[in-house]
């Protein structure tokens, strides 16, 4: 009797923690920063920006406490027109964005970056294009954990 209420309360235990989300789920700070390196590079070829600049390498973690961290990314490339305004750069941009992956607009205001979510990879983007005629994309993964 008591190994059998024992196995119950073990099986209990076992669901109630696969139910709770106690084990998370979800990208490491690694696999979520490859995914916003890979995101924003691939924005730019797609926009044939030229004289693509890697201007935050990222590939390290960043500690945000508690076995989390976050990592970053950012580029730079010029547009095929040198005097494109920078609020159309960054409507381009987000254009190609959306080709690139689902990301949701969180900040679009007049004359200021437009910060983009995707909530799967755990990343958000920020187009921030400041002069004529020259892109801007930079990232940063939410804090996850580092295995």
């Amino acid at each position: 009797m008591a190994l059998s209420v024992r196995r119950g309360v073990a099986a209990c235990a076992v669901a109630m923690l696969a139910v709770s989300g106690c084990g998370e789920s979800g990208p490491t700070a690694a696999e979520a920063g490859e995914t916003l390196k890979h995101h924003i590079t691939e924005v730019m070829k797609r926009r044939r920006a030229l004289d693509v600049r890697i201007t935050d390498s990222g590939g390290r973690d960043i500690p945000c406490g508690e076995g989390r961290a976050k990592r970053t990314f950012a580029a730079v490339g010029r547009d095929r027109a040198s005097g494109t305004e920078p609020g159309l750069l960054n409507d381009l941009l987000m254009g190609a964005l959306f080709r690139v992956a689902h990301y949701r607009i969180v900040e679009d205001e007049e004359n200021a970056p437009i910060r983009l979510a995707n909530d799967e990879y755990r990343t958000v983007i920020i187009l921030d294009s400041r002069r004529h005629g020259q892109y801007g994309m930079r990232g940063e993964t939410d804090c996850l954990p580092v295995s």
